[in-house]
């Protein structure tokens, strides 16, 4: 079997064992969130021994190329030397906290420098004990701080930390940032259609911001859908940005309880039933990922390019 060498200890693979798997078992403290290869959070770097290309997907091709690779992702097939992922993090702090609504929280990153991110993107916070977790970026990248929406989740570690202990300047680390699902210039006539649940909401109005600034002259749809309308966050805010954009449109849908200026019935039926036919147009879907799979198919039948919908799945992290 391989043997994993990390901090000067080794450690045997079991067959069919991936990495970061290996290490937990024997004890090492390694940053994990969703174990699914999307956040990225278990990056670690391999100085000897080869790194299958499974484990390199969806990274930068100058991170693949110093040796990074996704511990979660990696089955290793020969010995390996590994390190932590080190120079990747960034110092930041908490600049502030508001309850957006009883289960999310808005959460104002200040980092001690500039990640040159994209609206829409996602960072992961790293805690001084190693505890990691992905959330998407909600404002635009010319802006002092980092705008992040956390939902506190059943028996959530970090979501929990941060709802009930976490004060401002509570220094942190930043990962990132990471995540292809950001508004790209070149084509401002073209309609855009964003949708997503709960805090799905995140990334789609960092992206609807960031074409309303970029001058985007093409109809912006954004569905936000929730069980309940008090789910319904930052409903003021964005009826205020579509009072103040003529080409952005904001529609609040829940499946019970729905009323005046809220849309009842299932997200991707509501969306459906209104754009019935979408040759031509570019789709964002965020959110729960049975849901971002769903519109993901409906939009690519409905009419759009596989090449033109960008998606971000909110994976749940596994609790350690």
């Amino acid at each position: 079997m391989p043997i994993l060498t990390y901090a000067g200890a080794a450690y045997e693979a079991a067959p069919e064992e991936t990495v970061l798997d290996t290490l937990l078992r024997n004890g090492v403290a390694v940053a994990n969130s969703c174990r699914a290869g999307a956040c990225q959070s278990c990056l670690l770097r391999a100085s000897q021994g080869p790194v299958p290309e499974a484990a390199r997907r969806g990274l930068k091709s100058t991170l693949a190329e110093q040796g990074y690779f996704l511990s979660c992702a990696c089955k290793p097939e020969a010995d390996m030397v590994l390190e932590p992922a080190g120079g990747l993090e960034v110092a930041a702090a908490i600049e502030s906290l508001e309850r957006l609504s009883p289960t999310v929280m808005r959460v104002w990153i200040r980092t001690s420098e500039p990640l040159g991110h994209r609206a829409g993107q996602y960072l992961t916070l790293c805690r001084p004990d190693g505890l990691a977790r992905s959330y998407s970026i909600a404002n635009l990248p010319n802006e002092e701080m980092i705008e992040l929406h956390i939902r506190r989740a059943p028996l959530g570690r970090m979501s929990g930390w941060l709802f009930d202990e976490a004060r401002a300047n509570d220094r942190i680390m930043v990962r990132g940032p990471a995540g292809d699902c950001f508004y790209t210039a070149g084509r401002p006539d073209q309609p855009l259609l964003l949708a997503g649940t709960g805090t799905g909401l995140a990334p789609l109005v960092g992206i609807a911001k960031d074409a309303i600034k970029q001058g985007h002259t093409g109809p912006i749809h954004l569905y936000h859908g929730a069980l309940h309308p008090a789910g319904l966050y930052l409903r003021d805010e964005l009826r205020a940005l579509a009072a103040a954009s003529p080409h952005f449109d904001y529609h609040p849908t829940v499946l019970e309880g729905g009323g005046d200026l809220i849309a009842t019935g299932p997200l991707d039926q509501v969306v459906l039933g209104a754009h019935p036919k979408l040759s031509g147009w570019r789709g964002f879907v965020c959110g729960d990922p049975a849901i971002v799979n769903l519109l993901r198919r409906k939009f690519f039948l409905a009419g759009i390019s596989s090449r033109e919908i960008f998606a971000d799945a909110f994976v749940e992290a596994t609790v350690r």
